[in-house]
């Protein structure tokens, strides 16, 4: 079979880079193609024989490759308008010289459409044409098809070096006006290996990913972090602005198959990739892969077509009321608004959905809090406080989305950096966002022990979560002891009626850990985790004995609830040096009694007429 000759066939069209740039005239609008397709040829061409243009006006994503254009011996040649501020533009926006168009990347193909922002000539990079005259887009399909379509004329790189990809990646060479055949590497990008800070992200991240969800997740090092925690996930989907190498170990350690998905069953959505050479190879003509245009993969209708979509994003800062700044350093512009409210907003209207923005805890080599009482002067809002969801960091998860303020300062200073905690309370205070009597603590001295957390698994078979309790714990708490019945109130408390109060409740939540302890049982509910017991000891560090105290809720009782939770704190307290544990009993309550009597020590009582002294020493276990 003969091979086909796409130069023959389409040789009036073809022309050298020179002659192509002839088309572009000065005052003209210039797309450049985007990411790691950047057409770098063509790019060179335009500053190379760019003698005659004057005032041309450069139209940009996110480039990859050099940017000469940008540079200040050409700056009455050129103008910039970028979407997103990459490396490459960074010093130029940060002079003054460049523009930059905040827009959610879904929209800006219809600006293009519509006339708003003009496009003169688009110079993109694509595959050579196969038999049908059908040119792939490659590596990056995103607005660089919108821009082509709107453009008056088109001027493509043809570089055989592309990687063909699948989907509403393709344009027709009869829709191209000139054809530049020159072979040139896809630029690469190489994601440093995340650290630990960045790991405890990801694996944080990865415990909201259930099986069988759809992802999103871009460049950089926090999906990086991310994937090797999904990595023993099930059919899990991708619905991704993007992906970069981190791809390739998910579907080979077989987290990834899209099994599940809703729409598009069975396929890799995304609208472009970065990454290396190795990607570009895995990609080629590989059916798995889909590419489709910004204005399908990011737009929010579609992304929540997807049952359990998981968006994951990230933020420069976020303020105690969950406004999350995204794209600028105060009033430098870094990055861009991007997909990242596109995703935000298609995840949280998904079955199931779950919209992330995570964050490290501080920048600037730990000097400063990312989580601050209000966003730095000049920053923007990306992600609203009525769009934000979870927030992560690597001290946890915080979920605001539905809570009133004091709820999110919580839940935000619970995972910021507990050298920061103190300040951050005091700032909400005097912001009027906390109550006056919130309890201080020194949160460096008395760091969550996160080490006590387990699963574990009760008589009937239902999975409990055990950990220590949290200060964002106060509503849970609160709501748990008012459900209970006015037996559960006299045999805990000793009373037949007793309220709940703010100052008492949260005399429960906020421990220092080390002399008192308190450990809660969860399960998921509507609103997050439900709280359904609690058990506490409270140290007298000079004779190292405790008071124990359980609570159970109803429902929960004659489960093994107590019993668990008996044998749990005896553990953690003997590690921590507690003699002797103590409890006032009152003799109705044989539950209680019975689970002291068969904990395996040698119990001592006392009843004094009111209620049982129950006493034993933690060294002392019954033959």
């Amino acid at each position: 079979m003969q091979k086909f000759d796409w130069k023959e066939k389409y040789k009036e069209k073809i022309t050298a880079s020179a002659q192509a740039m002839k088309l572009i005239k000065s005052g003209n609008n210039i797309f450049i193609g985007t990411g790691c397709g950047q057409p770098q040829h063509l790019v060179e061409a335009l500053v190379k024989h760019s003698s005659g243009i004057t005032d041309a006006h450069i139209v940009q994503l996110l480039t990859m490759g050099a940017a000469p254009y940008a540079e200040e011996k050409f700056r009455e040649k050129f103008k910039m308008n970028s979407f997103f501020v990459a490396d490459n533009v960074r010093d130029t926006m940060s002079r003054g010289v460049g523009d930059y168009t905040p827009i959610f990347l879904s929209e800006i193909p219809r600006e293009f459409e519509r006339g708003r922002i003009p496009i003169d000539v688009a110079l993109i990079s694509v595959t050579p044409p196969d038999s049908n005259g059908l040119c792939s887009l490659g590596v990056s399909v995103d607005i660089v098809k919108s821009a082509a379509a709107n453009a008056r004329y088109v001027i493509a790189q043809v570089n055989g070096k592309m990687p063909r990809t699948f989907g509403d990646s393709f344009v027709h060479v009869n829709t191209i006006d000139a054809l530049v055949p020159f072979d040139e590497e896809i630029i690469e990008t190489v994601i440093p290996e995340p650290d630990d800070i960045l790991r405890r992200i990801g694996q944080n991240i990865a415990r909201l990913v259930e099986d069988g969800s759809t992802i999103e997740c871009g460049i950089g090092q926090i999906p990086h972090a991310v994937v090797e925690f999904l990595a023993y996930k099930k059919d899990l989907g991708i619905h991704t602005e993007m992906f970069s190498d981190w791809i390739i170990e998910l579907i080979e350690s077989g987290a990834v198959t899209c099994a599940k998905k809703t729409l598009n069953h069975g396929k890799i959505v995304a609208s472009f990739c970065m990454g290396s050479k190795k990607l570009y190879d895995y990609i080629d003509n590989n059916p798995f892969f889909e590419f489709y245009p910004t204005e399908y993969v990011n737009d929010p209708y579609v992304i929540s077509q997807n049952d359990k979509m998981v968006g994951i994003n990230v933020g420069l800062e976020v303020d105690l009321t969950g406004q999350v700044c995204s794209d600028s350093l105060g009033y430098k512009f870094y990055s861009g608004i991007g997909g990242q409210v596109d995703f935000i907003r298609g995840s949280a209207r998904s079955r199931e959905g779950k919209a992330i923005i995570a964050i490290p805890s501080t920048a600037r080599d730990g000097k400063v809090s990312r989580i601050v009482p209000h966003l730095t002067e000049g920053a923007g809002v990306v992600t609203t406080r009525g769009d934000v969801h979870y927030i992560v960091t690597e001290y946890g998860t915080a979920y605001l989305h539905g809570k009133s303020i004091r709820e999110r300062v919580l839940s935000l200073i619970n995972i910021a950096h507990p050298k920061f905690r103190k300040e951050l309370i005091q700032a909400a205070k005097s912001q009027k966002y906390i109550y006056a009597d919130q309890i201080e603590f020194d949160t460096e001295k008395s760091a969550y022990p996160e080490e006590l957390e387990r699963y574990d698994t009760l008589r009937d078979g239902t999975e409990i979560f055990f950990r220590p309790v949290r200060p964002t714990d106060e509503a849970a708490m609160s709501e748990m002891l008012y459900s209970l019945s006015s037996k559960s109130v006299q045999t805990r408390y000793m009373a037949h009626t007793i309220a709940f109060p703010h100052k008492d409740v949260q005399q429960l939540t906020n421990i220092d850990y080390h002399q008192d302890l308190a450990i809660v049982g969860t399960v998921p509910g509507a609103s997050g985790e439900e709280i359904v017991a609690i058990a506490q000891y409270f140290l007298d560090p000079k004779s190292k004995s405790a008071e124990v105290a359980f609570v159970v809720q109803d429902e929960w009782q004659q489960k093994g609830m107590g019993t668990f939770l008996l044998d749990y704190l005896t553990g953690i307290a003997k590690k921590r040096g507690v003699k002797h544990f103590y409890a006032k009993v009152l003799p109705s309550n044989k539950a209680m009694l019975s689970i002291f009597y068969n904990s395996g020590y040698k119990v001592n009582t006392e009843f004094d007429g009111e209620v049982y002294n129950v006493a034993y020493s933690l060294s002392e276990k019954e033959r």
